[in-house]
């Protein structure tokens, strides 16, 4: 039987968030947000472990209070998010993580995630050839620019807004990142891209609008007040 792990990059500096530490450290609903991300997960009853890949120079003081017990952290992030996720997928492998299991990514930036969402994912993928990402149908009208000006409205049938987690097989995902690491992960900007360029197809299964991921200095406040809406 295979097993199920989170693998969370949690690496990057977040620029845009216009924070005076990486984002996902910043304090928002009583703790760094990056734990409500983890919290979150480690109410998914199918996760057996969760692999949290932070920067070799990272010295953030992690709370210790509410750390899921099945959790690690990994020191080897890399530039870009694409490299902290190949890095992480290539110690899970060198810890003896049997390869055809399913890693799911998951944005350390998205802690309005719901283990229910997970656990539709896992139930939808788990027997699917290639894995599959949580994704929202676009809503809104799309427009093409050019110099500031609409020149085209582009038909938004069946085109989605990509989320995470995305959960693929961890082996397959290594060596799909491993075929573009000497470019520097050119053209990844997801997991699914990877197997994309492989003539891969993964399956889209229906997320929730809650689960977007927090950027901007608005969304802090957003994503604020949706956590102390919870219960």
């Amino acid at each position: 039987m295979t097993s199920f792990h989170a693998l969370i990059p949690c690496a990057g500096t977040g620029s845009r968030a216009g924070t005076a530490q990486p984002k996902q450290y910043q304090a928002i609903a009583g703790q760094p947000l990056v734990m409500h991300t983890l919290q979150a997960l480690a109410q998914v009853p199918q996760l057996a472990s969760g692999w949290v890949v932070v920067s070799p120079l990272d010295d953030f003081v992690w709370p210790t209070a509410h750390w899921p017990q099945h959790f690690r952290r990994e020191r080897c992030g890399g530039a870009s998010r694409a490299e902290s996720v190949f890095k992480g997928l290539q110690a899970m492998l060198a810890s003896g993580l049997d390869g055809q299991d399913w890693v799911l990514v998951h944005d350390a930036a998205r802690c309005l995630v719901s283990p229910e969402s997970v656990t539709r994912l896992i139930d939808t993928c788990q027997n699917d050839p290639v894995g599959g990402l949580l994704a929202l149908p676009l809503p809104d009208t799309l427009k093409s620019e050019q110099g500031g000006r609409v020149v085209a409205t582009v038909p938004r049938e069946h085109k989605w807004l990509a989320q995470t987690p995305q959960m693929l097989r961890l082996q397959a995902l290594h060596d799909a990142l491993a075929d573009v690491a000497s470019s520097g992960f050119a053209g990844i900007t997801d997991e699914a891209s990877a197997m994309e360029r492989l003539g891969l197809q993964p399956r889209l299964v229906a997320g929730s609008a809650q689960n977007f991921k927090v950027t901007y200095p608005a969304d802090f406040a957003l994503a604020e007040a949706i956590l102390r809406s919870q219960p």
